[in-house]
């Protein structure tokens, strides 16, 4: 049967969330999380059309998983139970420089995940596939799917996207090096966040980096630089696109949502430096509320924000 055409397919590890609350020591609110599984649900949440590959434990955070996906309208159809294997956990605490994260997902169903399980049909009849560094980190395994995943797309001419995302506690700098800029150099679009940049690449200068990644062979980078906004390039044009100010309370999913926002918008207009200021917004807006998923904007909230936006420029 030749599956329906979709604008978005990630690929990755989602987890279960326990983010700790400020004010009660000790106390921590449930929630999901997974870059992937983050960048899914900001996607469908700006009216793109979504499909999830992956795997998840049979477990009450693998059913509540399932459970938000279903509700954001992400298709789960093509996530795998494992009788055995458990979804995977992190938490985060917020300490003076920031989120901190710890994960519980050794052996988790995701880490399973291989060539063999991917959804080659879905994959083929998408616009975009997206996975990240951590989709890879997990195992060699799920490293080696997130390589046929993009070998397939562009044999069936699909787009790919890829989010550096350098977890250190996953694997050692330079094996995710390799790895990360092996899939780089697969990807159409190139989602970098300047903190792992710097380590990736050596580089400083935001400019230097995405020449290096547009060097490998992307035809948009979108480099994001935290509170200072982000930095989209193609090969003949560039631009920095200065963020909004917000009261940021967790910034836990917010370069999560930038991809997720970024992807859909570029999908609906094709315009990669209209797709990197409507992507700020959202990224910004993301931060206002704890955990990665609760506080990821509307269509409706980015587009009402970026009318203000205008309308105090004028």
């Amino acid at each position: 049967m030749t599956e329906p055409k979709i604008d978005l397919l990630c690929i990755g590890e989602p987890l279960g969330e326990f983010n700790a609350t400020r004010g009660e020591p000790g106390a921590f609110q449930f929630g999901h999380g997974g870059d992937t599984s983050n960048c899914a649900v900001a996607a469908a949440r700006q009216g793109a059309s979504v499909a999830y590959a992956g795997a998840l434990g049979d477990d009450s955070a693998g059913r509540s998983l399932r459970g938000l996906w279903q509700r954001e309208g992400v298709d789960d159809r093509h996530v795998s139970t494992h009788p055995s294997a458990p979804t995977g956990l992190y938490f985060v605490d917020h300490g003076p420089s920031g989120h901190v994260f710890s994960y519980l997902r050794a052996g988790s169903a995701a880490s399973l995940y291989g060539p063999r399980d991917l959804p080659r049909d879905l994959i083929r009849s998408a616009r975009i596939v997206q996975a990240s560094g951590i989709s890879q980190a997990i195992s060699a395994s799920a490293c080696d799917a997130v390589f046929e995943a993009f070998a397939t797309a562009r044999e069936a001419g699909v787009l790919t996207a890829y989010d550096t995302n350098l977890r250190l506690k996953l694997w050692p700098l330079t094996r995710a090096r390799a790895i990360i800029h092996a899939a780089c150099a697969m990807s159409d679009i190139v989602l970098p966040g300047l903190d792992d940049a710097i380590q990736l690449t050596g580089l400083n200068s935001p400019d230097a980096i995405v020449d290096f990644y547009l060097g490998l062979g992307a035809r948009v980078v979108a480099l994001t630089l935290g509170h200072e906004g982000s930095l989209v390039a193609t090969p003949v044009r560039r631009e920095r696109l200065v963020p909004i100010k917000v009261d940021a309370i967790d910034a836990t999913g917010a370069g999560d949502c930038y991809d997720g926002a970024f992807l859909s918008e570029y999908i609906r207009t094709g315009d990669a430096f209209a797709a990197g200021a409507y992507a700020n917004v959202a990224a910004a807006l993301s931060t206002q509320g704890y955990g990665a998923v609760a506080p990821l904007p509307r269509r409706a909230d980015v587009e009402a924000r970026m009318a203000l936006e205008a309308k105090a420029a004028q």
